[in-house]
C-alpha cells in the first residue's frame, strides 16, 4: 500500500527495461483507449454473432483510484455502433451505507491528536471488500446476473465496474474478467487532484485524511484482491489506467509472457522524487530533475510499495506497479523463502536521503519494533532501517545512537518542550554521530535514535514495514515547506526509544568496520553491515574488471554507489543483462541463480548488495 504523501509529478525517462519479447506478445498488446474499445468492441460484438440470443457479462475490478470513466463511454460508442446495447452497473450499489462503513473503520483510526498530531497513523483492516458489501444487496445482484445470464431474444453487453467486483465468491458469474491497475504514484496525484473519494464515502475528506484512510482501509483491500487475481492468474485482461487517453490493454496471456520474460532479467524500477524541508541538490543534478523543483529529499528508487517498472515493447512504454510484478512472479523474484515468509512483498526498501547542500538535517527520529506495530497498527513487522554513506561535502555527520553521558529523562523533557513551547534543543549533548565519509555502513534496529546530518546523500535501506512508523523527535523548530510546523511524535517516541544503544555500545555490533568473505584476483566482497535484529546482508563488491556471484535461491539488489557503468548478466544466459548507472539500483531475481558484473569503464568499481541473511527464514 502507498504511504508516500507528495510525490513530485515527475516521470524519470531513464528507467526503462528492454526485455526481448516475443512478437506474438507485442502485437497482443493496444496502447490508446480508443484503440482499445475498438479492439473490445469488434471482439464482443463477434461472441454475440456467433452466440445469439446470449448476454456477455464483463466484470471490471480496478486497484484504488482506477477510473473507469472513459473506457466505459467509448466502449459503449463503439458497441452501439455496431447495433449492440449495453448496460452498465456500478458495483458501488452492492455496499453498506456510509454510516455503516464509516463506524467499522473510524475505529480502527487514531482521532487523538496528543498521540498523532497530524492524524497519520490507524490500525489496518482485514476485513476484505466482503466486509463492506451489504448481504441483502449481494443476494439481490447474483439474482439480477442470473437474470442478464437467462436467454434473451436480442443478446447484449453489460458492463459491472467497481471496487470488490472480482471478489472470489463473484469470479465465476463473469464471461470475462477485467483488472485496472493503477501506480501508486498516479494513484496519489489523483487523490491531489481531487479525482477520488474514499470508497462508501458520499464527499472528500482532507486530502491527507483520504490517503490515511486508503492506507490502512482502501488499498489494504485493493493489494490483497489484486494479489490473489495476478498470482492466481485469474483474470482475462489486465488494463493499465495511469494514462485515460493512453490506457495499455493486453490479454492475461500477454501479461504472462512480458512478466514471466522480465523476471528473467536484472532490472531496474522507476523512481519517485519528493522534495522535502531538509533537501538537497546532488541527486537533482546527477538525473536532471525539473529546474522547478525546489530541492530532492527522497529518492525512492526501489520503495516496493511506491515505484513502478517500465518495459519497453515496440516503442510502446508499458508500466506496472512493482507490486503488481512481485503479485504475479513473486518465486522467481524474491525466492520461495521470502515468499513464505514475507507473502506476495518485496521485503525490503530502499531509497536515497538527499541532504547536499542543503539547509540541514533531516530530523532527529526513531522507528517502533515488531511488537509495538503489531500492537498499535497491526502492522506487518518491525522498522529497521540501515544508511550506507554514498557522497558526502563538508562537515557531514551521521546521527546514531545517543552519547554515553546522554541523560535519557532530560531528552525526552527537552524535545518535548521543543513540541509544546519552541524551546531549542542542544541534541549535540544528546545523540552520537560518527563523521561521514563515503562507504560508512551504520545499522538502525527499530528504537535507534539517528538522523542523516546535512550535506550528503545517504543509501536508505529498511525492513518490510509498509506504512510510515517514523516518529519525529525533534525537528529544530523549522516550518515545513508549506510554512507550518512539522509533526512531532513524542508520544510514541518516547514509548519505543532504546537507550542502551550509546557510543560504547554501538561500535561493533550496529558500526562496524568491513569484514572480508572471499577475494580473488582484482576482487573481494565484503560484510559491510549486519545485525541480529535486521534480517538482511548489507555487502560491498569491490572489482576493476569484474566479479561472479550467485543468488542462493534469494534475490540481490545490486547499486553502484562508486564508478561509472556495469553491467549485471546472467552467467548461464548472458543476453539477459542490464546496464546500470552510478547511484542506480538493480533487482537481481531469486531464480537467476549465477551471475556477473562487469565494469563497463576505467575506473575501480564499488558495488553495494544487498540479500537477505543465511536463516532469515528461521528468524
Amino acid at each position: 500500500m502507498s504511504f508516500m504523501y507528495n510525490p513530485y509529478p515527475f516521470d524519470d525517462p531513464r528507467a526503462v527495461n528492454r526485455p526481448v519479447l516475443e512478437a506474438k506478445t507485442k502485437a497482443a498488446v493496444t496502447v490508446g483507449t480508443l484503440k482499445a474499445a475498438v479492439r473490445l468492441a469488434t471482439d464482443l460484438a463477434a461472441q454475440l454473432k456467433a452466440e445469439p440470443g446470449k448476454n456477455i457479462v464483463l466484470g471490471w475490478e480496478g486497484y484504488t483510484t482506477a477510473d473507469f470513466t472513459k473506457m466505459l463511454n467509448l466502449l459503449t460508442q463503439q458497441l452501439e455502433l455496431r447495433g449492440v446495447e449495453v448496460e452498465r452497473y456500478d458495483f458501488a450499489q452492492v455496499l453498506k451505507s456510509e454510516e455503516e462503513i464509516n463506524a467499522m473503520i473510524d475505529p480502527q483510526l487514531e482521532w487523538d491528536k496528543k498521540k498523532d498530531p497530524t492524524l497519520l497513523y490507524g490500525r489496518i483492516y482485514h476485513g476484505g471488500y466482503k466486509g463492506v458489501f451489504d448481504p441483502a444487496k449481494l443476494e439481490a445482484y447474483k439474482q439480477q446476473v442470473a437474470d442478464w445470464k437467462a436467454p434473451a431474444e436480442n443478446g447484449k453487453v453489460v458492463i459491472v465496474y467497481g471496487s470488490g467486483v472480482l471478489v472470489e465468491e463473484l469470479r465465476s458469474l463473469y464471461d470475462s474478467k477485467f483488472y485496472f491497475d493503477v501506480t501508486p504514484k498516479e494513484s496519489i496525484l489523483r487523490i491531489r487532484r481531487g479525482a477520488y473519494i474514499n470508497l462508501g464515502q458520499s464527499k472528500p475528506q482532507p486530502t491527507n485524511q483520504i490517503i490515511r484512510r486508503c492506507y490502512y482501509f482502501d488499498f489494504e483491500m485493493a493489494v490483497t484482491l489484486r494479489g490473489e487475481l495476478l498470482s492466481k492468474r485469474e483474470i482475462d485482461w489486465y488494463v493499465g489506467n495511469d494514462n485515460l487517453d493512453a490506457m495499455q490493454l493486453m490479454p492475461i496471456e500477454a501479461l504472462n509472457d512480458i512478466l514471466e520474460t522480465m523476471v528473467k532479467y536484472p532490472f531496474r524500477c522507476k523512481p519517485v522524487y519528493l522534495e522535502g524541508v531538509w533537501g538537497g541538490s546532488y541527486v537533482k543534478k546527477l538525473r536532471n530533475l525539473p529546474k522547478e523543483m525546489r530541492n530532492c529529499a527522497w529518492v525512492f528508487d526501489l520503495i516496493p510499495m511506491e515505484v513502478s517498472i517500465v518495459i519497453e515493447a515496440d516503442g510502446e512504454k508499458l508500466e506496472f506497479p512493482f507490486n503488481s510484478f512481485v503479485q504475479h512472479d513473486g518465486v522467481a523474484m524474491c525466492g520461495a523463502e521470502s515468499i513464505k515468509k514475507f507473502g506476495l512483498y518485496f521485503p525490503v526498501r530502499f531509497n536515497y536521503d538527499d541532504s547536499y547542500h542543503s539547509t540541514g538535517n533531516m530530523s532527529i527520529q526513531c522507528h517502533s519494533g515488531a511488537q509495538y506495530n503489531k500492537e498499535n497498527f497491526d502492522e506487518l513487522g518491525r522498522q529497521d532501517e540501515s544508511y550506507y554513506v554514498v557522497v558526502t561535502g563538508h562537515g557531514a555527520k551521521t546521527f546514531i545512537g545517543f552519547n554515553d553521558d546522554a541523560d535519557a529523562e532530560q531528552f525526552i523533557k527537552d524535545i518535548k518542550l521543543a513540541d509544546t513551547e519552541y524551546k531549542e534543543v542542544d541534541y549535540m549533548k544528546y545523540v552520537n554521530y560518527e563523521e561521514s565519509k563515503p562507504g560508512l555502513q551504520v545499522m538502525l534496529p527499530a528504537g535507534t535514535i539517528h538522523s542523516s546530518g546535512r550535506n550528503q546523500v545517504i543509501l536508505e535501506i529498511g525492513s518490510l514495514t509498509i506504512g510510515s512508523y517514523t516518529y519525529k523527535l525533534y525537528d529544530y523548530l523549522r516550518p515545513d515547506l508549506d510554512g507550518k510546523p512539522r509533526p512531532i511524535h513524542t508520544w510514541h517516541g518516547e514509548r519505543v526509544l532504546d537507550f542502551s544503544r550509546r557510543t560504547s555500545a554501538i561500535h561493533g555490533t550496529i558500526v562496524h568496520e568491513p569484514r572480508l568473505v572471499r577475494k580473488g584476483e582484482g576482487w573481494a566482497e565484503y560484510i559491510v553491515g549486519e545485525c541480529e535484529e535486521l534480517y538482511f546482508s548489507l555487502r560491498r563488491l569491490e572489482f576493476e574488471k569484474s566479479i561472479e556471484d550467485k543468488t542462493n535461491g534469494k534475490f540481490v539488489v545490486l547499486t553502484l554507489v562508486d564508478g561509472d557503468k556495469i553491467r549485471i548478466r546472467s552467467k548461464a544466459n548472458p543476453e539477459y543483462y542490464f546496464d546500470a548507472e552510478f547511484m542506480d539500483m538493480t533487482v537481481v531475481p531469486a531464480a537467476m541463480g549465477e551471475f556477473v558484473v562487469e565494469n563497463l569503464g576505467a575506473e575501480p568499481i564499488c558495488v553495494h548488495k544487498t540479500t537477505l541473511k543465511e536463516g532469515f527464514e528461521n528468524e
